[in-house]
C-alpha cells in the first residue's frame, strides 16, 4: 500500500531547494513560531521547530504505513539540492510525523516544513525550502483558549473500570501477561485552541520531556522509543506509575514502594524486553540498566530504563526507498512499535483486547510522534500526555498498564493524574 499523494490538504512537489545556515542563538523556539499550526519537538530549550508546508502526506491504514512513509521521504530528500552550512542532526530537510497507534487506524501523516529553526550543542541553525522567506507573514497574536467545558469521552469512569476488570480477567485466565488500556476525555473552549500556548506552557512544566506538535497532536511525552545520531542509538523505557508526594518525606516514600512493587516492576520488565527484542537485531551492541530507576516529573515518578546501542553494518542497500545507510530512526521507531508499554503483550492479543474493551480509535494517541533528516538521524518518542486539537475541542487522551493483580479504581486514579499535564495546559 502507498502514500497518498492526491487527497485535500496535501502536497508533493518536486524538487525541493533546501539551504541551512547557522545563525546567532535562536532564543525561544516556541516563542517563534508565527501562527497556530506549529510543528515543534523541544526539549530543554533545545530542539526543531518549523511552519509552513514544503510537503505533506498522509498514509493510508497498514501494516506498512512506516515503510510507505520512508519510502515517500526518500523519494523526496533524494531528488532534493541541499546546501547544508551546519552539518548536524535536523539540518538540511527535516520532515516531522506522527503514527497511528492501530495500523487498522488512518491518519498517519509526514510533514516537512517550509521553514526550522533548530539549536543543538549550543548551535542555531535556520532551515528554509524552495526560498521561503523565514519572515514571511504576520506572527498572530498568542490567545488563551479561555472558558473550558469538560465532557466524558468514550467511555465514563464507571464503564472504564468495567473494561479493566474484563481485561484482567482476561490476564488471569492466561490469554496475555499484560494490556494498556486508555480513556479519552473532550474539552471545548469558548475560543480556538492556540498550540503555542500549550507547547509553551508544557515546556515550562515538563523540561525533561519531548514536547511536541505534529498536525494538530501536542502533548509532552515522558518516553523517548529511540534517538539515532549516526550509528548511535538509545531509548528510554518507561512502565510503573506512582503519583508524586506531597512533601520530599511522602515523595520518597511512593518512589521507594514504586521500586519495591512487583506488580509494576514485572509491568516494566515487559516493556524493556519488547525493547530489547526489536532493538537487538539493528544492533552489534545494546547496553541495557541491569534494574530499573526512578524518573521523577513534575506529576508523577515512573520506573525508568535507559538503552543505548550502536547500529551495526549499514542496512539497506542504496536505492531501497530508505534514508541514509543505516536504519533511519524512523525505521527504528517502526521496529519498537508497539511496545508493551503502550500496548501490552503479547503485542497480538493485546491489540485485540484493546479494539474490545476501549470503545475508541486511539487515533495517533500511543503512536510515535518525532521527526527524521535525509541522512536518518532523528529522534521518535511515544505519543503520550498529548491532546488531539480540533479548532475549539480539545481530545485528551490518558492510559494505564493493567496485569493480574491490577485494581481498577487505582488504574483510573492513576488514569485521571496523567490527564493533568494537558487538562493544566489547557486550563493556564
Amino acid at each position: 500500500m502507498g502514500a497518498q499523494r492526491d487527497e485535500p490538504g496535501q502536497r508533493a512537489p518536486g524538487r525541493l531547494a533546501v539551504r541551512t545556515v547557522p545563525v546567532g542563538d535562536a532564543g525561544d523556539l516556541i516563542a517563534r513560531l508565527p501562527h497556530r499550526r506549529p510543528l515543534a519537538w523541544i526539549r530543554r530549550g533545545d530542539g526543531l521547530v518549523g511552519w509552513g508546508e514544503a510537503a505533506r502526506v498522509s498514509i493510508p491504514a497498514g501494516e506498512d504505513r512506516f515503510t510507505a512513509g520512508e519510502k515517500w521521504l526518500a523519494e523526496l530528500f533524494d531528488g532534493a539540492e541541499v546546501a547544508d552550512d551546519v552539518g548536524l542532526p535536523g539540518c538540511g530537510p527535516v520532515a516531522f510525523g506522527s503514527f497511528t497507534f492501530d495500523p487498522a487506524s488512518d491518519g498517519s501523516v509526514l510533514v516537512v516544513p517550509a521553514v526550522i529553526v533548530g539549536r543543538s550543542s549550543g548551535r542555531s541553525w535556520l532551515t528554509t525550502v524552495g526560498g521561503r522567506d523565514a519572515s514571511a507573514g504576520p506572527v498572530r497574536p498568542v490567545r488563551a483558549p479561555g472558558e473550558l467545558r469538560w465532557h466524558d469521552g468514550s467511555l465514563s469512569a464507571p464503564q472504564w473500570e468495567r473494561a479493566v476488570c474484563a481485561a484482567v480477567a482476561s490476564i488471569q485466565a492466561g490469554d496475555l501477561g499484560k494490556v494498556v488500556l486508555a480513556r479519552d476525555l473532550y474539552a471545548a473552549a469558548s475560543d480556538e485552541i492556540d498550540a503555542r500556548v500549550l507547547l509553551a506552557r508544557l515546556a515550562v512544566r515538563y523540561p525533561d520531556c519531548w514536547t511536541f506538535c505534529c498536525a494538530g497532536l501536542v502533548g509532552a511525552t515522558p518516553e523517548l522509543y529511540i534517538r539515532r545520531e549516526g550509528a548511535a542509538v538509545s531509548s528510554l523505557v518507561l512502565a510503573g506509575t506512582t503519583p508524586r508526594g506531597g512533601s520530599n518525606a511522602e515523595d520518597r516514600q511512593l518512589g521507594a514502594a514504586l521500586l519495591a512493587s512487583a506488580k509494576d516492576v514485572a509491568e516494566h520488565r515487559f516493556a524493556v524486553a519488547d525493547v530489547r527484542t526489536a532493538l537487538a537485531p539493528f544492533c552489534d551492541r545494546l547496553d541495557i540498566d541491569a534494574q530499573p530507576s526512578l524518573l521523577r516529573l513534575a506529576n508523577v515518578q515512573h520506573l525508568a530504563t535507559h538503552v543505548a546501542g550502536r547500529l551495526a553494518a549499514p542496512q539497506p542497500p542504496p536505492g531501497s526507498g530508505s534514508l541514509g545507510e543505516h536504519a533511519s530512526a524512523l525505521a527504528l521507531a517502526a521496529a519498537l512499535h508497539p511496545t508493551a508499554a503502550v500496548c501490552g503483550t503479547p503485542a497480538g492479543p493485546a491489540m485485540e483486547l484493546i479494539r474490545e474493551l476501549e470503545g475508541m480509535d486511539r487515533g495517533r494517541y500511543a503512536g510515535p510522534v518525532g521527526w527524521v533528516d535525509a541522512h536518518g538521524n532523528g529522534e521518535w518518542g511515544i505519543a503520550l500526555r498529548c491532546a488531539e486539537l480540533d479548532g475549539s475541542r480539545a481530545r485528551l487522551f490518558a492510559g494505564c498498564g493493567i496485569v493480574a493483580d491490577s485494581d481498577p479504581g487505582a488504574e483510573l486514579a492513576e488514569a485521571q493524574t496523567k490527564f493533568r499535564a494537558m487538562q493544566d495546559a489547557l486550563q493556564g
